[in-house]
């Protein structure tokens, strides 16, 4: 049988690793799920909630760590945790790979499988799992409606006997999976929507959604897009012509959500101190990409700012703001990997799967994911 633990989260994450219906589906496949009391309380899942579904709750961490096979986490687990497990047990959390890379050394040592959720394949029998696409959905969706109370005005167009109130123009600039949900709510919230990107694939995605795609469509952006589906770092040529159609655009938005950014790279500078100097006063920035330094080149991540009568807000974890159905999500998608991985609760490791391969980081102490080497001898280099 195999033992799941799932822990607390640190204090500035309100998400939790499972649900009580991801729990029922694990317990059912004959798995023994194990959750530290109280791990849930800040997604709105109670111990009773989780143990109605077949789980067994720890009154300590340590307890729920006790024998486990698998240890299953939002972020990246503490070394303490990891050496807490089985030898060799496996852990599966969005390990942020390419961030702290000092602490995931330490837990790569402890020989511990590594599992990084960011990334899993974007093939079709993967959807099902993939993390980034289903918290993405949340944060687009967050991004707009925190941007609306913020903004401090109207977003639909009102006709009223006292006159007309013109609709808000929201501009999106990145249209992947945040972005394009950004775009659908801004559209049901009434706005007048816009969107770039430098994939072409996205323009007609953008169409049917009903905004306006803006941007400059030469021979380097119809070839712009990787076989991953993430955009190439494009050209300073290009960059700068780009630069001058956002530039001239942008002076006219109420709204900017900017999502661009680029897996294991500083995030792209998109809106320039120019550009919001140019903008309206009372306009609002959400920069999505504050993580990774911002899109803006104002963004003060993790906080909200005002820069020449623009607000300017730099969050670092929308999904979290909305912990219920975040948790939910990222369950499901943490739920159907395990199924994969212990189909009739018999843990199996094919490194010839593609879809093992993809979220394998570490095993043994050894980098298994090509990328992430080559991100670490760039680092040496």
């Amino acid at each position: 049988m195999v033992v799941i633990a799932v822990t607390a989260e640190p204090a500035n994450e309100t998400r939790v690793a499972i649900s009580p219906d991801t729990v029922k589906r694990l317990a059912n496949a004959g798995c023994n799920v194990k959750i530290e009391s109280g791990a849930g309380l800040r997604s709105r899942f109670s111990d009773d909630l989780y143990e109605a579904q077949g789980a067994h709750i720890a009154r300590t961490r340590e307890d729920a760590l006790s024998g486990a096979d698998i240890l299953l986490k939002v972020r990246r687990p503490s070394l303490e945790e990891v050496k807490a497990l089985k030898p060799g047990a496996m852990v599966v959390a969005m390990l942020d790979p390419y961030g702290d890379r000092a602490g995931l050394d330490a837990l790569a040592a402890t020989g511990a499988t590594l599992f990084s959720m960011e990334f899993m394949p974007r093939i079709s029998r993967a959807q099902s799992m993939d993390v980034l696409s289903s918290q993405a959905n949340l944060a687009g969706y967050k991004a707009v409606v925190n941007a609306a109370a913020m903004f401090e005005q109207a977003m639909p167009m009102m006709m009223t006997a006292a006159g007309t109130v013109p609709a808000a123009r929201v501009f999106v600039m990145g249209a992947g999976v945040a972005g394009l949900q950004a775009i659908a709510t801004a559209r049901r919230l009434g706005a007048v929507v816009t969107a770039t990107d430098v994939r072409p694939a996205t323009k007609e995605q953008v169409l049917s959604l009903g905004a306006k795609f803006i941007a400059v469509e030469d021979e380097e952006f119809r070839q712009a897009e990787t076989q991953a589906g993430y955009a190439k770092p494009m050209s300073a040529e290009y960059q700068k012509k780009q630069a001058e159609l956002i530039a001239s655009h942008i002076k006219t938005q109420d709204v900017v959500i900017t999502t661009a950014l680029i897996p294991g790279r500083p995030a792209p500078r998109l809106i320039t101190r120019e550009m919001v100097e140019s903008m309206k006063p009372g306009s609002v920035i959400v920069d999505l990409a504050a993580e990774r330094g911002g899109n803006c080149e104002l963004t003060k991540p993790g906080e909200t700012i005002v820069r020449h009568n623009v607000t300017i807000m730099g969050p670092l974890n929308l999904p979290s703001e909305m912990a219920y159905h975040a948790s939910q999500m990222y369950a499901k998608n943490i739920g159907a990997l395990l199924e994969h991985l212990a189909p009739n609760a018999n843990l199996t490791f094919d490194m010839e799967d593609s879809i093992t391969a993809g979220v394998v980081l570490t095993r043994d102490g050894e980098v298994l994911h090509g990328p992430t080497r080559e991100w670490m001898k760039e680092r040496v280099a």
